[in-house]
């Protein structure tokens, strides 16, 4: 009966059958220097669904130092907004802000972080686990230990994902990673446009990562990829891609560098609204 299915079918029956959502297309293969490594996904039950570790992100984008940092957004997540895929979005985001404020000696506002990170997660019903992590984060925050701080964030981002499966509410994970890249890619980005180098500024230029998730938020299920601040945002991802395209042998230049930012912000924006 199977050999009669195509193979995008098939999978796509498969993950229906299993998680309970429907996929409108295969999603699109990660990039492999997103991805946690095998013994943790093993151990943590993960491996049924993946998406790019907000943590896998972030070391790749902290290489482009001192970022830009500023909390004048955490004021906003004091109302939650009542649309799911906003709640994931933002807690995205969020995650990113924790790594940020540690790096850039901004400790003081992870209690404020952590208090929005428990308050997200339980209202996406994901919030079991996850009040043991905010413990964690402040632990490890008051201590200014990063590498501590960057696990017990990885921690949250798991834990949350794991209950979302749970949930059968599988497809938020995806924007729960999109909103910590684009917080940091924004943070980077800006930074590299104040102190501009060649070498950071090859750090930026990510397509297959744009690419990736431009092409995993339009598999999501409908009632989720055609949201109007959806199709924004993959308008937006699908020209960052192009933004982000460097011909062989070719630096990057600092307009080239503004074209990124520009959109970064504009698309963190659209996560943090």
């Amino acid at each position: 009966m199977w050999d009669a299915f195509p193979m995008k079918a098939s999978l796509a029956l498969i993950v229906t059958l299993g998680l309970g959502i429907s996929l409108a297309q295969e999603r699109p293969e990660i990039p492999e220097d997103l991805l946690d490594d095998e013994h943790f996904r093993n151990e943590s039950g993960l491996n049924e669904f993946t998406v790019p570790s907000i943590v896998k992100v972030f070391n790749e984008l902290e290489k482009i130092s001192p970022l830009t940092y500023t909390n004048n957004h955490l004021k906003k997540h004091e109302i939650l907004p009542l649309d799911r895929s906003r709640l994931a979005l933002r807690l995205g985001t969020l995650i990113a802000d924790g790594f940020i404020a540690v790096q850039t000696g901004n400790s003081d506002d992870v209690p404020d972080i952590a208090s929005h990170l428990s308050r997200y997660a339980k209202a996406l019903g994901a919030g079991h686990r996850i009040k043991r992590h905010a413990a964690a984060l402040l632990d490890h925050a008051k201590a200014k230990d990063l590498p501590e701080l960057k696990k017990a964030l990885a921690a949250t981002q798991r834990d949350v994902e794991r209950e979302l499966i749970g949930l059968r509410d599988p497809d938020l994970s995806i924007l729960i990673s999109l909103g910590g890249w684009l917080q940091a890619l924004e943070a980077s980005s800006s930074a590299v446009e104040v102190k501009f180098t060649p070498e950071k500024a090859k750090i930026l230029f990510r397509e297959d990562v744009a690419d990736y998730y431009a092409e995993s938020i339009g598999s999501l299920n409908p009632k989720i990829s055609e949201q109007a601040h959806i199709l924004k945002m993959r308008i937006l991802l699908q020209g960052l891609r192009n933004a982000m395209t460097l011909t062989p042998r070719k630096n990057p230049t600092v307009e080239e560098v503004k074209e990124i930012s520009g959109v970064a912000k504009q698309l963190a924006e659209i996560a943090r609204k």
